[in-house]
């Protein structure tokens, strides 16, 4: 279930700071960002981008662990992205292999759409 919204991702990284007592710059050397990414996030300022990398954003999860995927990412007005066991990720490949080449691209163009839906407008 995705976390609702409580808080913008300026506020999670401040209560992030406080819990963990680091800086903005202990943050983005621990994710491998700039401190100007991690200080952009607080400031809530947009670069040419569509908001914090959701790579980035998983890193978040990984390297504070008392803050959850679904939480920062909902913190930053997106859904997370599911789970991919390696069963689940080999059957993807079993029924990608069984598509045409134009089947495939159809699903790739698909997909990306998708993805993109979720990257820029948490929906």
């Amino acid at each position: 279930m995705e976390a609702e919204r409580t808080e913008n991702l300026a506020q999670l990284i401040k209560r992030l700071k406080d819990t963990y007592d680091v800086t903005e710059s202990e943050i983005a050397r621990r994710i491998g960002v700039a401190p100007a990414t991690v200080n952009a996030w607080v400031h809530q300022k947009r670069g040419t981008g569509r908001g914090p990398n959701p790579d980035k954003l998983r890193a978040l999860a990984v390297a504070f662990p008392k803050f959850s995927e679904p939480e920062i990412f909902a913190a930053a007005g997106r859904k997370a992205p599911g789970p991919l066991s390696p069963d689940a990720e080999e059957r993807v490949l079993q029924l990608w292999r069984k598509l045409t080449a134009e089947q495939q691209e159809m699903k790739e163009i698909e997909m990306r759409a998708l993805a993109e839906r979720n990257h820029s407008s948490g929906s």
